[in-house]
């Protein structure tokens, strides 16, 4: 777990607490330490050129099958934020359930941490976790890694890492508000729309859990468990967060 040090503070909104922590930190681990104690709002980060690495600490106020739709409030909020920064024509998509890709290369994920709770309880806090490669390590060659990608190798313009992690928690603040306001349907909206894979017929979010549900050309229907899915993020190797 990484210290934390000074360092000039991020441009955030208000109601975020800022912990930066130095080179080589690790913001989802360091996040989940002090969730109980930092409460909602706090926004951990780690110092890094070579990748964004954010948590972001929340206080659900809903049961813990409910609350996991965090997810996708994570996701969402990821791919704005990329979306501003991108080239023209772009195309930033999401693999079902926690994986973004830049023109179909894998870069990266959100993942999730709760305080002990049953499916029905309201879980002291939740954690979401964003990570993205920014750049590979000096010696990999471009095109070693055809299903993986890097910001710097999609021709993302050069900011500073501390810049996509305050328009990160802007966007993210956003999608929150959309939640509590309007309901699951607006998370579900805005992630199916950049949803890749699996392909189905037809494609919802149940409102109450979070699962996928996937209809084919005949009607029939398959469920594909949110919580189940999230116990293993692949992606954390692809983003170099568990280089």
């Amino acid at each position: 777990m990484g210290k934390e040090t000074p360092t000039p503070p991020l441009d955030l909104p208000p109601l975020y607490r800022e912990v930066s922590l130095r080179e080589g930190g690790d913001a989802f681990a360091h996040a989940c330490g002090i969730a109980a104690r930092a409460g909602a709002g706090t926004l951990v980060w780690s110092r890094s050129y070579r990748r964004f690495d954010v948590a972001v600490v929340l206080e659900p106020d809903r049961p813990l099958r409910e609350a996991r739709l965090a997810l996708y409030a994570g996701m969402t909020a990821l791919a704005d934020m990329l979306a501003v920064h991108a080239p023209p024509e772009t195309q930033i998509d999401f693999v079902w359930p926690d994986r973004i890709a830049i023109d179909s290369a894998a870069v990266g994920g959100v993942r999730l941490a709760w305080a002990e709770a049953g499916e029905a309880e309201v879980p002291g806090w939740l954690v979401v976790h964003a990570g993205l490669r920014a750049a590979f390590d000096d010696g990999v060659e471009p095109g070693t890694m055809p299903d993986q990608t890097s910001l710097h190798d999609e021709g993302f313009e050069p900011v500073e890492i501390s810049r996509l992690v305050e328009s990160y928690a802007r966007h993210l603040m956003a999608g929150l508000h959309a939640w509590q306001e309007r309901g699951a349907r607006s998370l579900a909206e805005s992630y199916l729309a950049r949803l890749t894979e699996p392909r189905a017929a037809k494609r919802g979010i149940d409102p109450a859990s979070g699962d996928l549900v996937l209809l084919d050309e005949a009607g029939r229907q398959e469920r594909r468990a949110l919580a189940g899915a999230l116990a293993s993020p692949a992606w954390l190797a692809i983003a170099g967060v568990d280089d």
